[in-house]
């Protein structure tokens, strides 16, 4: 990775991955993204074809059914599915870092066990339960409770746009809940605890309807007395926040992953465009106001992908790539958004319809401005690593 920094070609084994994803993003996923979206359908063909390839594996080592690559594979293969959908891109993301991840970094090796195979194979789905109608940047401020009742916890609370929640293969959701407080101070002890699909009082709320990412599975949560064992708390008690914010860091780099391919996309897109695309006798693409445009809309998607692989190489190494993060993420989701509102305006009047890539880009691209961090949240957190 650190080789394409400077020569511009990434390593045989990341080359080959990236080719046959993308591959699969446009022989797969294309075809059938406007049905989808349409639709506000879940895209199961596509997610098992995913999971056959690996794609839901790929940070996890092979000992728990994974593939045995690392967090960067996981981001190359954001970027090219991100090109063409950004609810199959979201899915494979939240599946992955937040749904899994949670569970690999934090769990007991029974934890690992009994949930990482079938979550790295792809067959079913886990969810990240963070946010709640009244906590979202400030996620401390969570609500929901746990209480211990002999050697289980009874969990009451909601919890508010949580993907992978409600499919017919989510099979686990992590929840964030106040297990105490501390009586000096009045802090709030957060835990994280794991919480079965199929667990009495448990219940996914009816789907939202979004602006964008209409294949994408997001649902309220609600937890009436749901009773689960001790033994599923997840970490340390009083340590669920902390190690939510972890996880969070290292989904920044993913979420701006997917964001570069977005950007990536809508330059695609629009140069195929402006070469067929006749207005006054010439192609558009010959008219400087449409080429440099366009110009502008590569220079955005290349900054972005050189912050998040940055990012993502400091990770790997073990460094602290917090700010790194924060600034892959803002630089990728305002490229998005910069370059699908640029795209329509190439398309004219096609860019307004819902069958074209560029227009559901530019119904789907805000949400990568707030989800996993507002572009405020970012700014505070780079200001932060500064020492402001």
């Amino acid at each position: 990775m650190n080789a394409y920094l400077s020569t511009g070609m990434l390593p045989d084994e990341y080359e080959q991955l990236r080719k046959t994803v993308a591959d699969f993003a446009r022989s797969v996923v294309a075809p059938v993204s406007a049905k989808h979206d349409a639709e506000h359908s879940f895209p199961y063909e596509v997610v098992a074809g995913m999971a056959d390839m690996g794609l839901f594996g790929l940070p996890f080592p092979e000992e728990y059914g994974g593939m045995g690559g690392d967090y960067f594979a996981l981001c190359l293969a954001l970027e090219e599915l991100g090109k063409v959908d950004q609810s199959v891109a979201i899915t494979l993301e939240a599946g992955v870092s937040l749904g899994a991840m949670p569970v690999y970094r934090f769990g007991t090796e029974k934890q690992k066990q009994a949930w990482l195979p079938q979550l790295a194979s792809g067959k079913n789905l886990a969810a990240f339960g963070l946010t709640e109608p009244g906590a979202g940047s400030d996620a401390g401020g969570t609500k929901t409770t746990a209480k211990r009742d002999g050697d289980d916890w009874i969990i009451n609370g909601s919890k508010q746009f949580i993907t992978n929640s409600g499919t017919d293969i989510t099979s686990l959701v992590t929840v964030t809940a106040v297990t105490g407080v501390d009586e000096a101070t009045g802090k709030k002890h957060i835990s994280s605890i794991l919480v079965p699909a199929d667990t009495p009082g448990f219940v996914a709320g009816p789907a939202y309807d979004k602006v964008g990412w209409n294949a994408s599975d997001t649902h309220p949560l609600s937890f009436t007395d749901v009773r689960v064992p001790q033994e599923n708390l997840l970490g340390d008690e009083g340590r669920g926040y902390a190690n939510f914010l972890h996880i969070l860091d290292e989904g920044r780099i993913a979420i701006a992953a997917l964001s570069v391919g977005v950007a990536q996309g809508c330059v695609d897109e629009s140069v195929k465009y402006a070469r067929e695309r006749e207005a006054f006798g010439t192609p558009i693409g010959r008219n400087q106001a449409i080429s440099f445009k366009i110009a502008r809309m590569e220079a955005r998607a290349h900054a972005a992908r050189a912050a998040y692989y940055d990012a993502a190489a400091l990770m790997l190494s073990g460094k602290n790539f917090k700010k790194e993060a924060s600034i892959a993420k803002l630089v990728g989701s305002e490229a998005a958004m910069d370059n699908a509102r640029d795209a329509t305006q190439i398309h004219g009047g096609y860019g307004f319809m819902n069958e074209y890539t560029v227009a559901r880009h530019y119904r789907d691209s805000k949400i990568l401005e707030i989800g996993e961090g507002t572009t405020e949240v970012q700014l505070m957190l780079i200001a932060r690593g500064l020492g402001l």
